[in-house]
């Protein structure tokens, strides 16, 4: 397998794995732009404009772009996240070209039509409303939104209703034009490609994209950790209780030593929260954390779910257990078997074209550079028993951010005695 990286005239970067015993490519073009770089009046454009790249260009209706790949047995798609938007397809070995062709064609022509862009912000507001009936997706916004209050970094990433419904045609144009330029477009592909051939058609699809000499782009705000209580009074069938706190970046030293804490701590069966909270207590159905990082900073996270009456209970034994591993530290086999998990799921990951092509790219914009499995392994290898208690010390010292959505009106009170639960783990002092 070989990996190749090149750099086109107008900087755009393109990068090749190659998998010979597949059929197949996953072929991508990743831009280093996302919801976080979207002012208080944009909220919602930039995942407005990856819905409308496929409603029509120049060339294509919005059929013709969807018959197009799937006449040769393809499939196209696109996601936007905080800080990147990926526009990608996946298609049979030598109909790369076909599908570059459509993607370059959906990011440089795409015409915006009035009509086209009424039916999206439907389409997009109902998307907003199915979030509102799904206790899960509204503890998300409001973790983010205690995390990171009155920044790009807090704010959903679908938008709001009076956001989406004021975006005009020439708001997005304008996003576009401005934003996706080739210092910050990566064009990646793993699978049965070779590289000569991929060069070949980003150089003809993408070669004439010409660099925004003066960008606002520069001016992108740092994100600001604040942390708080969040609640909302809507009653379900469960409470969802999320409680975060600030972690390191992607882009910190200690990011692996977040990952192995997280995995742990909640990351499995054999995790202390899911040991403690599901099999000994039987508070919850399932109970997790997860370590997750922008470019400028990270949060720790834990989610879990469980009857009204439970909450208060739920609530004081993650705090115990927050404060116990900070106190003691894991043990040796805790962390071998966290770290086993992760290199394990970091290299079967791998094994997947869409994944290596995703995680090429990522790491061309974040980086700079591609960090090989084998860097991956022994920073995954270095973390120690007294980094992972050093980590918990420092997050959980932190001030938290908790959410409590389901409990009706008792929610706020709920999440009111968290903070307090996760005030004394951090302080030392006894519940």
């Amino acid at each position: 397998m070989t990996t190749t990286v090149s750099t086109l005239a107008n900087g755009i970067r393109v990068v090749s794995h190659h998998m010979p015993h597949v059929e197949t490519t996953s072929l991508g073009v990743w831009v280093g732009v996302g919801a976080r770089h979207e002012t208080t009046g944009q909220q919602g454009l930039s995942h407005l404009l990856e819905h409308m790249a496929f409603k029509g260009t120049a060339r294509r209706s919005a059929l013709e772009i969807a018959e197009e790949i799937e006449q040769v047995g393809g499939d196209i798609n696109a996601a936007t996240s905080l800080e990147t938007t990926a526009y990608y397809a996946r298609m049979l070995r030598g109909d790369e070209g076909l599908a570059l062709d459509i993607l370059a064609d959906i990011l440089q022509n795409s015409t915006f039509d009035e009509t086209e862009l009424g039916r999206e912000r439907e389409v997009i507001l109902q998307e907003i409303a199915a979030t509102q009936d799904s206790p899960d997706e509204i503890a998300y916004d409001l973790i983010q939104d205690a995390a990171f209050p009155d920044q790009a970094v807090g704010r959903p990433i679908l938008g709001t209703p009076e956001s989406v419904t004021a975006m005009k045609p020439a708001d997005l144009k304008g996003f576009l034009a401005e934003r996706y330029i080739p210092s910050d477009i990566v064009i990646s592909a793993a699978g049965a490609i070779r590289h000569e051939a991929l060069e070949r058609h980003a150089t003809a699809q993408f070669g004439g994209l010409g660099q925004v000499k003066s960008r606002q782009a520069d001016l992108e705000e740092a994100a600001r950790y604040q942390g708080g209580a969040r609640s909302s009074e809507r009653t379900f069938e469960q409470s969802h209780v999320m409680v975060g706190f600030e972690g390191p970046s992607y882009r910190a030293a200690d990011v692996f030593t977040a990952q192995v804490f997280s995995g742990l701590f909640g990351g499995g069966m054999s995790s202390r929260l899911f040991q403690e909270v599901r099999e000994k207590r039987g508070l919850c159905y399932s109970i997790y954390s997860q370590a997750w990082g922008l470019k400028d900073t990270g949060l720790f996270q834990i989610h879990a779910a469980t009857g009204a009456e439970m909450v208060e209970e739920l609530i004081d034994v993650i705090g115990s257990e927050l404060k116990g591993l900070a106190a003691t530290g894991p043990t040796e086999r805790e962390v071998a078997r966290a770290k086993a998990q992760l290199k394990a799921g970091l290299l079967m990951s791998l094994e997947s074209s869409g994944a290596r092509a995703e995680q090429m790219a990522r790491h061309l914009l974040v980086h700079g550079r591609l960090i090989e499995s084998d860097e991956l392994v022994a920073n995954v290898d270095a973390v120690t028993i007294a980094s992972v208690q050093h980590l918990a010390r420092r997050v959980i010292a932190g001030q938290p951010s908790v959410v409590v959505v389901g409990a009706g009106r008792k929610s706020a009170g709920y999440a009111k005695h968290a903070t307090q639960v996760l005030g004394d783990a951090a302080s030392g002092r006894s519940f």
